[in-house]
């Protein structure tokens, strides 16, 4: 936890967050508990998000863990409805649940690969979102971010998919921020560049080719922490983005002024 925040930023507010069993998703609660939000933590397998709240409990904030499918339109809903019934409100919605999909040329990925990457990353932030909207619609307002990455910006070899999925998030984003604007929901991207995490360190010659030509083009020269993509996530779900919404936030080391 980098601590970039003050410890009451979110206090008295209430976050959920998906993919919060490790990675970006872990260093996302993480910051948010360290600005005093209260948190339902989710992610495919339970554990992992249990592990995650177990780290971060202390007695001045409520932690809940839940396992969340975001590919399931039900699991989504039911996430929403446990946030308010254990936690009494929804202030903020961060969706990092994602797979990064196969390490092949455009021509080589199986249906079945695709389908996979776009259910999750892609339909899978659909449900959450609008799932998240229809509990801070009535309230009358509500942040919700959905993590996509740099490459919803440019493009890159060898995951023709997981481009795809990500850049059709970006402009979910800027749909939804249109659609919810009248009622007080933001809605924003964040997109992480090269980070260090689970994902981005797969052994396969793909992902270590993917690896060798996105450090080459950061001019800050090293790969980003989870931590760092965490603080702006802490900013998006703060009264200090008040007015920002339908836009992506990059926190790639200067990888798009190359």
């Amino acid at each position: 936890m980098s601590g970039a925040w003050a410890s009451d930023a979110l206090k008295g507010r209430v976050a959920v967050v998906t993919g919060a069993g490790s990675g970006i998703g872990r260093s996302i609660a993480e910051a948010l508990a360290g600005a005093g939000a209260d948190l339902l933590l989710a992610d495919l397998a339970e554990a992992g998000a249990a592990e995650t709240a177990a780290g971060i409990a202390r007695g001045d904030i409520r932690v809940e863990a839940a396992a969340c499918d975001v590919r399931d339109p039900e699991a989504s809903a039911a996430l929403f409805a446990r946030a308010v019934e254990r936690l009494g409100r929804i202030d903020a919605a961060i969706s990092s649940a994602g797979i990064g999909g196969p390490a092949a040329l455009a021509h080589e990925i199986t249906p079945a690969q695709w389908e996979a990457v776009i259910a999750t990353n892609l339909t899978g932030s659909f449900l959450f979102a609008a799932a998240a909207a229809r509990a801070m619609v009535p309230r009358g307002g509500g942040s919700i971010t959905l993590v996509t990455s740099q490459v919803s910006e440019v493009a890159q070899r060898n995951c023709a998919a997981y481009v795809a999925s990500k850049g059709g998030a970006k402009m979910l984003v800027k749909a939804m921020a249109l659609d919810l604007a009248p009622f007080g929901v933001r809605v924003n991207a964040l997109a992480p560049g090269f980070t260090d995490t689970p994902m981005t360190r797969g052994g396969d010659p793909g992902h270590a080719e993917s690896r060798r030509q996105s450090l080459a083009h950061i001019p800050m020269g090293r790969m980003g922490r989870p931590e760092e993509v965490a603080d702006a996530a802490v900013f998006l779900a703060s009264d200090a983005s008040a007015y920002v919404t339908g836009t992506t936030v990059f926190v790639d080391g200067g990888y798009l002024t190359v």
